[in-house]
């Protein structure tokens, strides 16, 4: 497994090894030993599947006092997936990463608790499934615009779908008054 590290603190895409032959492929997404390794030592107690359509963006989600670490990976499709530090102190704060998950490079990005995270879908489906480090909890969670103009992210998308939440998500200014 290759571990690229991006610019952002607690942010990693993971890279595994896949094994392929005339049959398909096989690949391990999670094992505790490698993955405590590289210092992701926190339990997941979750895990969600999510589907999408072409033209949609989900996020960027967090929760406010119970932060989820999430290991997310696309088994079909393809996503533009990205997170936002929204740590105060983090040397971090308020920068965003973003990068390409696929069913065809089968990487994982890991976002430590207190990153938000969203995805926009750029192939006709994506299926998205992704371990958490804590429960969700609708009354806890937040939701930062995904076009604050703030952040500045570089969404592949103009005219996203958004869910009702997501298009009454706050700004970043608004996170911490």
């Amino acid at each position: 497994m290759k571990v690229i590290k991006t610019g952002i603190e607690g942010c990693l895409i993971i890279e595994p090894k896949v094994f392929s032959d005339t049959r398909g492929f096989f690949l391990e997404t999670y094992q505790l030993d490698r993955y405590q390794e590289l210092g992701i030592n926190q339990q997941f107690v979750q895990d969600n599947h999510s589907q999408s359509c072409h033209g949609v963006i989900r996020g960027l989600h967090f929760q406010r006092t119970k932060p989820q670490g999430k290991l997310v990976r696309v088994v079909r499709g393809e996503v533009f997936d990205v997170a936002v530090d929204i740590r105060p102190d983090s040397p971090t704060f308020g920068q965003w990463f973003g990068t390409t998950l696929s069913e065809s490079n089968k990487c994982q990005l890991w976002l430590s608790p207190g990153l938000a995270h969203g995805f926009a879908v750029t192939s006709e489906f994506a299926d998205l499934e992704y371990k958490c480090t804590d429960y969700y909890d609708s009354a806890d969670e937040g939701c930062l615009s995904w076009n604050d103009a703030q952040i500045g992210i570089d969404w592949p998308l103009a005219s996203p779908l958004l869910s009702e939440k997501d298009s009454q998500a706050i700004g970043f200014q608004e996170l911490f008054s």
